[in-house]
């Protein structure tokens, strides 16, 4: 038996985990981000403070960034190494439940840790208490319910001894991966208990591959060897699992060809004989003419939400059959599917094993081939430098694209950008690309890209953020620089937020309240950027850019490169239609006619 605190138990506890990647076994938590305030300085934060040594203390300006960071780390581990975050009770804990979304959204473990109320309800109420008039056994922290996969609040001392491991086995789970919520009473922190020694005993955490079952298997084999025009789409699953190899080999020996979703983006290089590029709402003209055509979709480790589907208008070809490989049987029945429930990588395997020598026809292929590069050639001419005054964004992610090199990696998540990113970017394999869009949060570029560089130092890490993004959330440019982990930030202004501005009119609306006006103050991002510890420079035009990329890369800490943008120009090439309701009865007749194309457009929906 070891006697300590409760806060001094679940350190201990942490430390003791280990993840196996690849043979090499690991710390599994490889950092705790604290911002230390009411409710957790004195119990969760003397814990740390005593085993800072062993578990690296992060600390952070923005609660809702640091659990961002946690969040990129995770994803750029590949769900193998997690963060943990602890915050003060009241508004450091709130502050967090936007990034436990992004977390619950986008299948990523994270272990929020935020202070609670006093258990023993003495001091009632404490400083930061939101009182339930009808129950005092609400508090803040229950705003993590709906984004957390597991929640907790530990009110006496021995309850981590069944809630923690249960909160890390959900988190490590691939069928219920996400974040994990232990709202820490501010007493029962400090309490002390007995706790067994075997609750610190060294544990080895491995990935679960579950393989699929025998009946699903053959539904699936069945469907494929009718198949005319098959084809893949690749989500972020296939990077979670480590199956980028696998559905390497899957393509070239089946000749099917592969689309990639936001998360799976990457999975194979874009030059890569059987990728067709991104596919739907900002999917490449190639990826979207097969899917309408296919009569056989195969997704592996997506969950087809709206984005991919082209709000379930894209597969629309007669008696189509969409099959889910997907470790979730949550996920492997949407759209009617059949499911294959199985791990990514094994259930590639094994399919490829049943297929044996079967190959979709040398006719599709040829055309999807010849598709995708018609497509490319237009990703040059979209992206090629021009002389206008103001570039497009795809001209300015071409410049960036061109200086990244291989080894880099994009980072992004909100506005018009990522649509441009999907479209655009020319990933050159797993890794590279990194893009937050199950939940589009603005705010996440600055501090995923420093949870990123965490992840893998080694690596160069381009942030591209616009420059609304950027006013909601920048702080963590001072993290970055504080702990020497460096970033290349380009900020793309185009005075507002743009691509809302297009969708405002796109359906019909006048500009309005979206774009800032002459009379709203000319933002020096240079010089905010400076005074967060960054190198910055403001270039004049596309022309110049080339040469502060470079400056960049040389550059010993964070450098930020603010540019200005065209509100008004986004790539018209490829993508496809999305769901975004427009009234029914509107004085202006430009949102009577958006109505008219709306309900035309519903039509085509599969329900």
């Amino acid at each position: 038996m070891a006697r300590m605190t409760m806060a001094q138990a679940l350190v201990r506890y942490m430390i003791a985990q280990r993840t196996d990647i690849g043979g090499k076994t690991m710390p599994l938590f490889a950092g705790v981000w604290a911002i230390f305030g009411h409710g957790n300085v004195a119990g969760l934060g003397e814990a740390l403070y005593q085993n800072r040594d062993t578990l690296p203390v992060l600390r952070a300006h923005n609660e809702q960034a640091m659990a961002h960071a946690a969040v990129a780390f995770a994803k750029a581990q590949r769900r193998r190494r997690i963060m943990a975050c602890t915050t003060s009770i009241g508004p450091g804990a709130t502050n967090m439940v936007t990034a436990a979304a992004v977390a619950h959204v986008n299948r990523l473990p994270v272990l929020l840790l935020p202070g609670d109320v006093f258990a023993n309800r003495r001091p009632d109420p404490v400083l930061h208490h939101v009182e339930d008039f009808g129950d005092p056994t609400i508090t803040a922290n229950d705003c993590f319910h709906p984004v957390s996969r597991y929640w907790d609040r530990i009110t006496r001392p021995e309850q981590i001894i069944s809630s923690l491991p249960t909160a890390v086995a959900t988190m490590l789970d691939p069928a219920t991966a996400g974040p994990a919520t232990l709202a820490l009473c501010q007493d029962v922190q400090v309490e002390a208990y007995d706790y067994p020694d075997d609750f610190f005993a060294l544990k080895t955490h491995r990935l679960r591959r579950s393989a699929p079952d025998a009946d699903e298997l053959a539904v699936v084999v069945q469907q494929l060897k009718k198949a005319q025009r098959p084809l893949l789409i690749a989500g972020g699953g296939v990077l979670y699992s480590d199956a980028t190899e696998v559905l390497d080999a899957f393509a070239r020996r089946h000749h099917i060809p592969i689309a990639e979703t936001q998360a799976g983006k990457g999975s194979l290089a874009w030059n890569h004989p059987q990728m067709v590029g991104a596919i739907g709402v900002t999917g490449s003209t190639a990826a979207n003419t097969l899917a309408a055509q296919a009569d056989v979709i195969l997704g592996v480790g997506t969950r087809l939400q709206d984005f991919t589907t082209a709000s379930r208008s894209l597969f629309v070809a007669d008696n189509a059959v969409v099959i889910q490989l997907n470790i979730a049987a949550f996920d492997a029945v949407k759209h009617k599917s059949l499911p294959m429930v199985t791990d990514a990588r094994v259930g590639l395997e094994v399919l490829s094993h049943a297929l044996a020598d079967w190959q979709a026809p040398q006719t599709w292929i040829s055309q999807a081939t010849s598709l995708h590069k018609t497509w490319q050639d237009q990703v040059t001419k979209i992206t090629a430098p021009s002389q206008n005054d103001k570039p497009s964004d795809a001209q300015v992610l071409g410049t960036v694209n061109a200086a990244a090199k291989d080894m880099a990696v994009v980072v992004c998540a909100a506005g018009g950008l990522p649509g441009e990113l999907h479209k655009l970017w020319r990933a050159s394999g797993p890794g590279s690309y990194h893009l937050e869009y199950g939940y589009s949060c603005m705010g996440y570029e600055i501090a995923g890209g420093l949870g990123v560089k965490l992840a893998d130092p080694s690596r160069e890490v381009f942030v591209m953020v616009g420059d609304g993004s950027y006013l909601m959330m920048n702080s963590e440019i001072a993290t970055s620089v504080a702990l020497g982990l460096k970033l290349i930030i380009v900020v793309l202004d185009n005075r507002g937020f743009g691509c809302i501005n297009r969708l405002q009119q796109g359906t019909g609306g006048k500009p309005f309240k979206n774009l800032l006006d002459a009379t709203a103050p000319f933002i020096d991002f240079t010089a905010h950027a400076q005074s967060l510890g960054a190198v910055a420079e403001k270039v004049a035009g596309i022309v110049e850019l080339p040469a502060a990329l470079d400056r960049a890369k040389a550059a010993d800490r964070t450098a930020v490169i603010v540019i200005d943008t065209d509100p008004a120009i986004s790539t018209k090439e490829g993508g496809a239609w999305w769901d975004v309701a427009v009234p029914q009865v509107s004085e202006l007749p430009s949102v009577q006619a958006a109505r008219t194309a709306y309900e035309a457009a519903q039509k085509r929906q599969k329900i």
